[in-house]
């Protein structure tokens, strides 16, 4: 053990055994490293990130992914009113179309629907951020009872906001 005289003299005199240096750098550096260690906190986690919780106001409006088209209606009680009109263009330019409306229930930003004709068509709407809304339906286009190759799968984008006004079926 070092006491205070013996680390005197080996500083006082530049003669001492260069171990005795050495050693008493080492001894120091590894005190100081300790001392450090004992204060450090240990590293905070990241934060998850929150749910993101959509109003009436993001919800509302029109919503286009090429020629397909989402309306949207918040009504309260986690609900949304929903129209899809959907097309797709035929080789020989003609168009086959699909059409759904309904009632999904919402919960942060994702809302659910199951068809009451058929619960194997279901959609799922993620409201995303920047006015865009992801579609992903489950179930084949004749399941959902659309034309050939209308799907509803797709990132829409905000074309209007406000109370979008509701069409009759085709």
């Amino acid at each position: 053990m070092w006491t205070g005289q013996s680390i005197r003299l080996l500083l006082i005199n530049p003669q001492g055994n260069m171990k005795r240096r050495l050693l008493l750098f080492v001894c120091t550096a590894l005190a100081a490293l300790s001392v450090s260690a004992q204060n450090s906190q240990p590293p905070t986690p990241p934060k998850p990130r929150g749910k993101r919780i959509v109003t009436a106001a993001q919800v509302n409006g029109v919503y286009r992914y090429y020629d397909n088209e989402f309306r949207m209606l918040a009504i309260g009680q986690n609900r949304i009113k929903f129209q899809f009109d959907g097309l797709y263009h035929t080789i020989s330019k003609s168009v086959n179309t699909g059409y759904m409306e309904g009632v999904a229930t919402i919960e942060n930003d994702t809302a659910s629907f199951v068809s009451e004709d058929n619960p194997q068509c279901k959609l799922a709407f993620n409201f995303l951020p920047r006015n865009r809304l992801k579609v992903t339906q489950e179930g084949s286009d004749a399941v959902c009872g659309f034309g050939h190759n209308v799907f509803a799968t797709g990132t829409y984008r905000k074309i209007r906001g406000g109370k979008p006004k509701f069409e009759s079926p085709p």
